[in-house]
């Protein structure tokens, strides 16, 4: 497995990169702080350590543009510990938030947890949400179109359609996603309600997917 460093403390990201030599991983450094997009590219990186503070742009701005074409687990690195910067994190399509400095080892059973659930819960059968709708190899597809889904949008919707028809709780939601080991609050939760809901309206001409059952929690029909 390769892991992309994007990471504009020199001193830092070599450290980073023995790290990963050290647990057995491959490593790539960004070079480039304009093209982080093309780097990730041609890296063909499996998972993506992402400092926030970076030159002409910040890490939620490369997020948002890796998460336009790919799914990649992203896992931010800052010294930014404020519980906004980790909502923005999750907002921009990150996975998961380590503060600096940080523990080697809580960082590597991080690394290892993300890539290992990765993809766990994408599933290769094909789920109808609608008539005209599934969900497969998380994906969702419909009205000509095809919306990747990020790995907290694929537990989400893998909890909501494993119940279909009945309402989950938001506590529900955030203990899957707490036993995933990702960073979720009560806003994060909201942010990635809403971010879900906007993907599922683009395949399905702007039709309500996920409602809301108010004070208690979510449902598909």
């Amino acid at each position: 497995m390769k892991i992309l460093i994007v990471e504009d403390d020199a001193e830092l990201a070599r450290e980073l990169a023995l790290l990963c030599r050290k647990w057995g991983f491959e490593e790539a450094r960004v070079k480039d702080f304009q093209n982080i997009c093309e780097e990730y590219h041609t890296s063909h990186a499996d998972l993506i350590l992402m400092d926030i503070n970076l030159p002409y742009f910040d890490g939620f701005y490369w997020c948002e543009k890796i998460r336009e074409i790919s799914r990649v687990p992203v896992l931010f690195l800052s010294s930014r510990d404020q519980n906004a910067d980790k909502i923005m994190g999750m907002a921009a399509g990150g996975d998961d938030y380590v503060e600096k400095p940080f523990d080697p080892e809580l960082l590597l059973v991080k690394i290892r947890s993300m890539l290992r659930r990765t993809y766990e819960y994408t599933g290769s059968d094909k789920m109808y949400i609608s008539q005209d709708i599934y969900y497969e190899n998380g994906t969702v597809v419909g009205n000509g179109m095809e919306k990747e889904l990020t790995r907290s949008e694929n537990k989400i919707m893998s909890v909501l359609l494993s119940d279909k028809g009945n309402v989950v709780s938001r506590e529900q939601l955030m203990q899957a996603l707490w036993n995933t080991d990702e960073f979720v609050t009560d806003a994060s939760l909201t942010v990635l309600i809403s971010r879900l809901r906007n993907k599922l309206r683009e395949v399905s001409a702007d039709r309500e997917i996920i409602h809301t059952r108010k004070g208690i929690g979510y449902y598909i029909v």
